[in-house]
């Protein structure tokens, strides 16, 4: 059967829901969405100090790499939301791409990843507020062995609440706001390029000495280098936001694909060239001060531009934060509202209830708020909280891609991709015959930086007292845990309700959720999707 959209539906019928969510997104919103998550500023200004003390200057070079294994992954992204941009895009899309269970999984792993890291980023605002002015340290004076987590905390949480509220209270405020604060950070991005240029003091060379950086570790540069890139992993993910506010994106089979390559490859021009130029501009790299948790690229920016300048950049990183905190936010409620409305989570029918005036999922919003301040509070007398909560949210988020990228690679494979829409469009964005060795580069890069990021090195995950091997081991056996456990959930009780809600439903889906029990709810069958030759875009 086809289905017969409704004059409101804006298509969502073709994907077996109705629309719910107030679809006002425009294309530079969108591609703010996917700007702030990654957030040049937040991101690079966040862990700049620990790359360079891992690594040194030539820690740089690991920005590049990242950049071009997650543009392996962007490009089928982008695919994938020029066929589906639809609420928690990457669950939304491994449903359509795999089984039951790894569909779920990926979503739960992204939904956590995004929990966590919404946490994270909010605790970026303690390595800048401080230095802009110290009336912002509110515990201690910032020399105290935990004064560093503890008063990050507070002002995590405070940067939080804030964060729910406007969420909360509709997409217009949020994309309002985030698009004025990303133009800020773009402008300001350029400007602080320009500056650092301006006051080079040193040649390129440096990127090319590894400065001692090494000796004494088992794989000499190469292990300690491989440490450091977690400082440029932490920065370029989270592309996939413009996709996942496709539902509230106007022609989004369109925008989104393109928002998500704009948003990666602009975060990686800007982002390089503030590197490049902040490490060339520092007064002096032996200074201990640049490879601190208080000082960093800030610390060099401050050094370099002096007083008045260098602070009305440091408000500028603050803005960057609090735009990166709410894209973060509003892409972790997408994913929650996503999965409870086909039933996929406890308590589905709460987290998926859409606010008839505001028409966003208000619920979801405070939940995820009140979810994302507990591990600070869990961590809040552990001193090297940034880190470790850095790299376990960046596990999460590479597993839950894999999820995608592998059973994408499985389709092309087998010849059942791309696919046509259901009307016989072309998609929104075809790599054409570049898409299987994309798609190869993409899984090889994936699994690479699971496997680097979660190995229990000491200095990540026990860098600091008290030096115990649960510490150690907290990253593997905690996405050990959060992964088989939410598996055995799923395949135990979730599986067995799993459905499209009535209040969520389209009068007849053409792409139910995957499942016998999702049949079952919505009362009809799959729509047949045929594969399509591969066409250049």
């Amino acid at each position: 059967m086809e289905p017969s959209k409704s004059i409101d539906s804006s298509g969502m019928d073709e994907f077996g829901y109705t629309q719910t969510l107030d679809r006002s997104i425009g294309k530079f919103a969108s591609f703010a969405a996917g700007v702030s998550y990654i957030s040049i500023l937040t991101g690079v200004f966040q862990l700049f100090y620990f790359g360079f003390s891992m690594a040194g200057p030539a820690y740089a070079w690991s920005w590049p790499i990242v950049f071009v294994g997650q543009l392996m992954v962007a490009l089928c992204f982008a695919e994938l939301a020029g066929r589906y941009p639809v609420a928690g895009s990457v669950y939304n899309w491994a449903k359509r791409l795999a089984s039951g269970t790894s569909s779920w999984l990926a979503g739960w792993l992204l939904l956590l990843s995004s929990i966590m890291a919404l946490g994270s980023v909010a605790l970026a605002l303690q390595i800048t507020l401080p230095q802009l002015w110290s009336g912002f340290q509110f515990v201690g004076d910032g020399t105290g062995p935990y004064d560093f987590a503890m008063n990050g905390v507070v002002l995590a949480t405070i940067m939080i609440t804030i964060s729910t509220l406007i969420n909360a209270f509709g997409v217009k405020l949020m994309t309002r706001i985030n698009s004025i604060g990303v133009f800020v950070e773009l402008v300001a991005a350029v400007l602080l390029i320009l500056a650092l240029g301006w006051h080079v003091v040193r040649g390129p060379e440096v990127f090319f000495d590894t400065a001692g950086f090494g000796e004494g570790h088992d794989l000499g540069f190469f292990g300690v280098f491989l440490i450091g890139a977690m400082a440029s992993g932490y920065v370029m993910y989270g592309f996939d936001t413009a996709s996942s506010l496709g539902e509230e994106t106007k022609d989004p089979k369109k925008t989104a694909p393109k928002a998500i390559l704009r948003a990666v490859t602009a975060s990686f021009l800007l982002g390089g060239l503030i590197l490049l130029f902040g490490i060339l501009a520092a007064p002096d790299l032996a200074d201990p001060k640049v490879g601190a948790a208080d000082g960093g690229l800030q610390y060099i920016v401050l050094s370099v531009l002096g007083g008045p300048f260098g602070k009305a950049f440091l408000a500028c990183i603050v803005v960057a934060v609090v735009v990166c905190t709410l894209a973060v936010h509003a892409a972790a409620i997408r994913m929650m509202f996503a999965m409870a409305r086909d039933n996929n989570l406890p308590f589905s029918r709460q987290l998926s209830k859409v606010d008839p005036v505001r028409r966003t999922p208000t619920v979801a919003a405070i939940v995820i708020g009140i979810l994302a301040v507990l591990p600070l509070l869990i961590n809040v007398m552990q001193p090297a909280i940034f880190t470790i909560l850095s790299s376990i949210s960046i596990v999460l988020i590479y597993l839950s891609y894999l999820l995608v990228t592998v059973p994408l690679l499985r389709k092309r494979l087998l010849k059942k991709w791309p696919l046509a829409d259901a009307d016989g469009a072309e998609p929104g964005f075809c790599m054409g015959k570049w898409g299987l060795p994309v798609n190869i580069l993409a899984v090889l890069w994936g699994g690479a930086m699971t496997v680097n990021l979660i190995w229990p090195r000491p200095e990540i995950y026990n860098s600091v007292p008290p030096f115990e091997w649960y510490l150690q081991w907290g990253g593997v056996l905690f996405v050990a845990a959060v992964t088989g456990g939410g598996a055995l959930l799923y395949r135990l009780k979730i599986r067995h309700q799993t459905g499209v809600l009535a209040e969520h439903a389209a009068a007849v889906a053409a792409h139910p959720s995957a499942g016998p029990a999702h049949d079952a709810v919505l009362g009809a069958a799959p729509a047949k999707e045929e594969a399509v030759p591969a066409k250049v875009p």
